[in-house]
């Protein structure tokens, strides 16, 4: 796992370079799109190279992590308007390059299961963004979780509710109880993960990311375990590390090693 700690207007242009270098080795690369805060500075360098012709995501695709039970097509908290709202409506994707599990399904078990199948039938993830919540969860993985979970009906916490309802104008009672979420095991599966986190509320999930032992109690600790797992810092979501120093000398020296 490669810690980076940068300050939080320059992580969206150094995961922006990540996702360039991957579409350009493969121009049909399969993004994962995560929603949320902390992806939008992601998000808004990534349309910024598209408006001016640096970059192309035309043949590209994308997968969402998860989507809330429940609302409407067309809500506006409803995940797939919030993703095209914020990225996928200001750069060149093809329509219905990016895809996201059905929470309006009449079935959703099976909602779940086309969700993994389509998944594989694109070749997998190649570079999968991801937030973290202050409780440690990463997509809609809940404390709890199973560390080799697939895509799934999750019923959400009382405090990620509460969290949310920012996005819910303070309603509480109008944030949905479940979703569809990406498992833990299927977000393994990506080639690569690239998770940002930043502000001292995210402190210390990051410490248990990176430091803690691996533990459903904390869901984001199971990517110790995958091979090519960069997490994005600033500062204050940094603070609780305990080998910071160390981070910030192998960051200092990588470009030492060919």
């Amino acid at each position: 796992m490669d810690v980076v700690i940068a300050p939080a207007d320059e992580i969206g242009e150094i995961v922006a370079d990540d996702i360039a270098a991957v579409v350009s080795d493969r121009p049909d690369a399969v993004l994962g799109l995560a929603t949320g805060s902390s992806p939008l500075r992601i998000y808004d360098a990534v349309a910024q190279r598209v408006a001016k012709g640096e970059l192309s995501l035309a043949r590209a695709g994308g997968f969402m992590l998860d989507e809330y039970v429940g609302l409407p097509p067309g809500h506006p908290c409803r995940y797939s308007t919030v993703i095209e709202v914020d990225f996928v409506s200001r750069v060149d994707f093809a329509p219905g390059a990016v895809r996201g599990p059905d929470g309006d399904a009449a079935d959703l078990h099976a909602a779940c299961a086309e969700y993994e199948k389509a998944m594989r039938e694109a070749g997998g993830v190649d570079l999968q963004i991801l937030g973290i919540g202050a409780d440690g969860h990463i997509a809609f993985n809940e404390p709890g979780s199973s560390l080799a979970s697939r895509t799934r009906v999750k019923t959400l916490t009382a405090q990620t509710r509460a969290d949310n309802a920012r996005f819910f104008g303070g309603d509480v009672d109008a944030v949905p109880y479940h979703c569809l979420t990406q498992g833990l095991g299927t977000i393994m599966d990506a080639r690569r993960i690239v998770l940002v986190a930043t502000g001292e509320t995210k402190a210390e999930a990051v410490g248990q990311l990176v430091e803690g032992p691996v533990s459903a109690r904390w869901p984001a600790t199971i990517l110790q375990h995958h091979p090519r797992v960069t997490v994005l810092v600033d500062e204050a979501a940094a603070s609780q590390l305990a080998l910071l120093d160390y981070y910030r000398h192998t960051q200092t020296h990588r470009h030492l090693v060919s």
